[in-house]
């Protein structure tokens, strides 16, 4: 663990990246903030717990130690919006995903807090993150990158109605190549429901990073939070995980042996 991240290093092209698991935010952030800020209940909570049998499938793992609410690590640090015309969160998000306040009155972050912020916290993993792709696709000839993330089945923020279980996003086909999303859609999901490129089509990362044309394929995938735990009181569900860890294991086989076989092939 370096002061922000953690970096795990593998031994197969697959890289998963995991920029919305963090949870600590500094002292200095702190005293700023709502009480619903320091709560950070928009975390995609317990991923690394769920993706625990990553690391012996051989896969690299990154991870920041800070929360989205410090800064959000999938966003472009220029501050575009990914979804033109849609709500969305902020690079220095200033409202929860239920639109409640982040910080007290006259305490949000100013244009001098979030370049500060970018420079302390998202060029870190940013570059971490671009230097490991760059050793992997060395090493391998190609580079495949999982954006794993997860998010409340329910958030009317963002979207109506329930979310599919599984959403994948390939910025709607440009981050990868299309024989990697027919061998992730060819998984059998049942019993959960499964979408590409539906509400979320890959964050900045994804859409940055994935160049198929180069041999870095980056999907994303937004895993509905009822899959796997207790969406109230945000807790780790084992009997709800342990339902749906075998098809994210087929998943990450799969992106392997995508990578593996493209390695071979040069």
């Amino acid at each position: 663990m370096t002061e922000s991240y953690s970096l795990h290093q593998g031994l197969t092209p697959l890289l998963i990246s995991m920029p919305h698991n963090g949870q600590a935010i500094p002292d200095d952030i702190a005293a700023n903030m709502t009480a619903d800020g320091l709560a950070v209940r928009d975390t995609d909570w317990h991923l690394d717990k769920l993706y625990d049998f990553a690391e012996a499938m051989g896969a690299s793992i990154i991870a920041p130690k800070y929360n989205r609410y410090v800064i959000d690590l999938n966003r472009d640090p220029k501050g575009v919006n990914l979804y033109p015309g849609a709500n969305s969160t902020e690079l220095c998000p200033t409202s929860a995903f239920d639109l409640s306040p982040l910080y007290v009155d006259g305490k949000v972050p100013s244009s001098a807090e979030i370049e500060r912020r970018v420079e302390l916290y998202w060029q870190p993993y940013h570059q971490a993150l671009a230097n490991e792709l760059a050793a992997i696709k060395q090493k391998f000839g190609v580079a495949v990158l999982l954006e794993a993330h997860s998010i409340l089945s329910h958030v009317p923020r963002f979207f109506d109605g329930r979310l599919p279980d599984f959403n994948f996003g390939s910025a709607d086909g440009k981050s990868c190549a299309p024989a990697l999303i027919e061998q992730v859609e060819a998984i059998n999901f049942a019993p959960y429901s499964q979408v590409t490129n539906g509400r979320f089509k890959g964050g900045y990362i994804t859409r940055a990073y994935g160049n198929p044309e180069q041999d870095i394929h980056a999907l994303q995938l937004e895993l509905s939070q009822i899959t796997y735990m207790d969406e109230q009181s945000l807790s780790y569900s084992p009997s709800r995980a342990e339902q749906v860890q075998p098809k994210l294991k087929s998943l990450v086989s799969a992106l392997i042996a995508f990578g593996a076989q493209i390695s071979r092939n040069k």
